[in-house]
């Protein structure tokens, strides 16, 4: 029988291709530290940028660097394309979703030329990461996801 009461629990995927790493691993002492609050980082091998979730586009940066989708449970997952992306002014980036849409996993939100990209930046470790922890429990990320789901968020 099913539990009303019982807590539903959301999985997080990775929005790019690539290597799965813990935050520890990205050259920022911003997330590394997880100042912004806590998740797991991608070493993409892709331009093409996800909604890790589905559920509504909060967040699109002006500077295309950086994206947030809130879930339908309130959980606010964010994707920060890239360490000082935001010095690129965009420049290099594609937006293919605005904020206030409604976005399902895998929709692609952002795109650039990872190649070009990667020459001008510090490093293109793209963390991902859950902003409003303090609501919501998370599991430990699966480094070896593989296409499956690499964090699971549910509300406390």
């Amino acid at each position: 029988m099913l539990n009303p009461f019982k807590k539903k629990s959301e999985s997080v995927f990775s929005p790019v291709s690539g290597r799965i790493v813990s935050l520890d691993e990205v050259p920022d002492p911003v997330f590394a530290q997880r100042s912004v609050g806590d998740g797991f980082a991608v070493m993409p091998t892709s331009g093409f940028f996800r909604s890790p979730v589905d559920g509504e586009l909060v967040l699109v940066a002006k500077t295309l660097h950086a994206f947030a989708v809130r879930t339908h449970d309130g959980a606010e997952i964010l994707v920060h394309i890239g360490i000082d992306t935001v010095t690129l002014k965009g420049e290099g980036f594609t937006g293919h979703r605005k904020a206030g849409e409604t976005v399902s996993r895998g929709d692609v939100i952002i795109s650039c030329d990872l190649v070009d990209i990667k020459t001008k930046v510090p490093s293109m470790a793209t963390p991902v990461l859950l902003t409003n922890g303090a609501k919501f429990s998370m599991s430990p990320p699966d480094l070896q996801a593989n296409g499956a789901s690499v964090i699971t968020v549910r509300r406390k």
